[in-house]
């Protein structure tokens, strides 16, 4: 079993900036991605940044420029750094890895809530 613990979120003013982190724990033996993804009320779970083991990442283009994506190998973290927040990033962010332990799964955390004031 796999843990993802996410720490954060909270309340910013538009244009501010928060990091989020998630750390994988448990049995593992290999992560192939990591990656964050959010929601809102109403609406379908959207990815927002994912990366590789390998360090290779990808952005939804709503966040292009302003998010930054990492992963620490070592310890299994990923970050999210978000700058340059808007409202319309306010949403539960949710962290996902797929991890490699004889066979591939994904997990997903617990979500944190992230919300941006105008």
């Amino acid at each position: 079993q796999v843990q993802l613990v996410e720490s954060g979120g909270g309340l910013v003013q538009a244009g501010g900036s928060l990091k989020l982190s998630c750390a994988a724990s448990g049995s593992i033996f290999y992560i192939n991605k990591m990656g964050w993804y959010r929601q809102v009320p109403g609406k379908q779970r959207e990815l927002v940044a994912v990366v590789t083991g390998g360090g290779s990442a990808t952005y939804a283009d709503s966040i292009k420029g302003r998010f930054t994506i990492s992963k620490t190998n070592a310890n299994n973290t990923a970050y999210l750094q978000m700058n340059s927040l808007k409202p319309e990033d306010t949403a539960v962010y949710y962290c996902n890895a797929e991890v490699y332990y004889g066979i591939i799964r994904t997990y997903w955390g617990q979500g944190t809530q992230v919300t941006v004031s105008s």
